[in-house]
């Protein structure tokens, strides 16, 4: 979670031009659906179906795929790589199809090439062939023998399923609204959280600690049996935490734990995601800045030490989205000062190079 410090504050304006009275309480339906003619988001090659959102009342690990051909063992190459352990599938020509990294479920294949826009704070652009999925578990060592890989691989190769990443720009400024079968949003422009009443244009303008059932509106219980009931002020909000969970968790149906603890699930906050959740360490955890950010691919979690306040204490967290068309790293998450998701650069640009706001507080990055 993050909370900028006052030096980076001063120009803070709000995403969207509400007075503060107007965020107050629940939002209608008539108001989310004017959201989304504030600003627009473009994606080529992207399926404009809007799919369907899983149950409300539950996230699950491992959602079976749906019924496609399974692979022949012996059609593609497999390559082993270390630094991190993972196997390379290449097709019979040598190109990469997809990586797979051992002890993570996080899969990159490589799909038809999409370009994701965000005019409202950033001129850059994302154009990507990567497609990032989970496995139905845990990569290891000679997997790809195995006969649910085969048919895993099989039905996600070349599928335009929405995805890591379409589910992550499904919360952008002017992202369109979507509903389950329930008529419940599960997509569609997010809020980072409601006004703080303590706060101030120069600094913690709006409060942390709106995780994705706060976004939904409905109560959640975890598997530990803790039920979390949402606030109404945090309806349709999600700080730089829940907005990880949300992606990963309530729509790509990863494990999520209610609070900061170790176990299978994803944590409450960025510090323990970093520190006590599952993945694949990928850039180590130091206390310093990363030398090199070569690792990294897309769909890692990125973590960042940006609040002085908080010492040493992880506080913020990102999706990493690989190359923009400037050949500079980006990444995409929920922060105070564009009042949501993004991967703009409106207090902070969202890049890991350079000697920039984000890039200098740069500390880790996880495979999940």
């Amino acid at each position: 979670m993050s909370r900028r410090n006052q030096n980076r504050s001063r120009n803070r304006t709000r995403k969207k031009n509400r007075g503060a009275g107007r965020r107050r309480a629940l939002h209608t339906l008539a108001v989310l659906g004017l959201l989304g003619t504030s600003a627009y988001l473009t994606v080529e090659l992207r399926d404009k179906q809007q799919g369907t959102a899983p149950p409300v009342e539950s996230v699950r690990a491992g959602a079976p795929a749906t019924a496609g051909k399974a692979v022949p063992a012996g059609e593609y190459r497999y390559e082993r790589l270390a630094n991190p352990a993972r196997t390379v599938v290449r097709s019979a020509e040598g190109t990469v199809l997809a990586t797979l990294t051992d002890n993570a479920r996080t899969a990159v294949l490589t799909g038809p090439s999409r370009t994701f826009t965000e005019p409202s704070f950033t001129t850059a652009k994302v154009t990507t062939d990567s497609w990032v999925r989970l496995l139905p578990e845990p990569w290891k060592e000679g997997a790809e023998k195995s006969a649910w890989f085969r048919q895993w691989f099989g039905d996600h190769l070349g599928s335009k399923d929405p995805d890591i990443f379409a589910f992550a720009t499904d919360y952008l400024d002017g992202a369109p609204l979507k509903k389950d079968a329930k008529g419940i949003p599960y997509a569609g422009d997010a809020q980072f959280g409601p006004i703080n009443p303590n706060g101030s244009e120069a600094g913690d303008l709006r409060l942390e600690q709106s995780d994705f059932y706060d976004y939904l509106g409905i109560p959640y219980t975890f598997r530990d049996g803790t039920t979390e009931r949402p606030e109404p002020q945090r309806y349709r909000a999600m700080d730089c935490s829940g907005f990880v969970r949300t992606v990963f968790g309530y729509r790509a149906r990863y494990p999520l734990l209610g609070k900061d603890t170790k176990g299978d699930g994803l944590p409450r906050t960025a510090n323990g995601m970093a520190r006590l959740g599952p993945g694949v360490p990928v850039l180590e955890l130091t206390g310093h800045r990363p030398e090199t950010t070569d690792r990294l691919q897309p769909g890692d979690l990125v973590f960042f030490e940006i609040d002085k306040r908080t010492g040493d204490r992880l506080d913020h967290v990102g999706i990493y989205l690989g190359l923009d068309t400037d050949g500079k790293p980006r990444f995409i998450s929920s922060r105070e000062e564009a009042n949501g998701p993004t991967f703009g650069d409106k207090g902070g640009t969202a890049r890991l190079d350079g000697n920039g706001f984000y890039a200098t507080g740069l500390r880790s990055a996880k495979r999940l």
